[in-house]
């Protein structure tokens, strides 16, 4: 996982800004549909077809591979291909400790106007998403919400760790959403987390979100847990 300042300081002391390569950034946008619910478990990514649709060489999209394999957000068979992780119930417990330590803390901070206002704009996207029975824009506002939190740090190392948590939940909750209900359960929290936020409410809006971690841990657990006994 690239995890670069994009700041940086030349040996001279000045400062330079460290620009993604290619590559890396062929990463961030299969990150992204990873996050977003475009790419799902278990699909195979070919390099010509991706290389094709984002304009780069083949090269790059097997350097990007690589990227997203070190973060198992991606598996390579021998002879077969790349295809999308299917990640496990041994995982969960992994990436909501992650999630906990960073989400949590972000919140705990709080943020300026403008960090609060995308918070509750991922509430809203939330709203519509429910009130129009679209599940999967459901579940892309809920990404959205978590990632409005932890960006309030205004740490790039922490939007990093964080889009790269957003894929893994993202293919955790593929099994999970064959439940319709399962993203519009969590808007109420959500509601409710912003509204502290917006309060002042730090700790509260904390401690309402560490609350709703442990939850949906445990919900996911239990999801991932018969889907594996099935």
């Amino acid at each position: 996982m690239a995890t670069s300042d994009p700041t940086a300081r030349t040996a001279a002391g000045r400062l330079r800004v460290a620009v993604p390569s290619v590559a890396e950034r062929v990463a961030s946008e299969l990150r992204l549909q990873l996050a977003e619910g475009a790419l799902l478990p278990g699909a195979r990514l070919t390099e010509s077809t991706i290389a094709e649709e984002l304009g780069v060489s083949r090269n790059t999209v097997r350097e990007a591979f690589a990227e997203l394999a070190s973060e198992r957000l991606v598996v390579r068979h021998p002879n077969r291909g790349v295809f999308v992780a299917s990640l496990g119930a041994g995982d969960i417990h992994d990436v909501y400790t992650v999630r906990r330590a960073i989400e949590v803390t972000a919140l705990r901070g709080g943020g300026s106007p403008e960090d609060v206002a995308a918070v509750r704009a991922a509430v809203e996207e939330g709203k519509r998403a429910a009130a129009a029975g679209d599940d999967e824009a459901g579940g892309t506002a809920n990404q959205h919400f978590h990632g409005a939190i932890v960006a309030m740090a205004h740490s790039p190392r922490l939007n990093v760790i964080m889009a790269q948590v957003l894929a893994e939940m993202r293919l955790f909750f593929h099994k999970a959403a064959a439940d319709a209900l399962f993203y519009r359960r969590y808007l109420p929290d959500n509601e409710a987390i912003c509204e502290a936020l917006e309060a002042g409410e730090l700790d509260r809006a904390a401690d309402l979100l560490l609350a709703y971690l442990d939850r949906s841990e445990n919900n996911l657990a239990d999801v991932h847990g018969e889907a594996d006994t099935e």
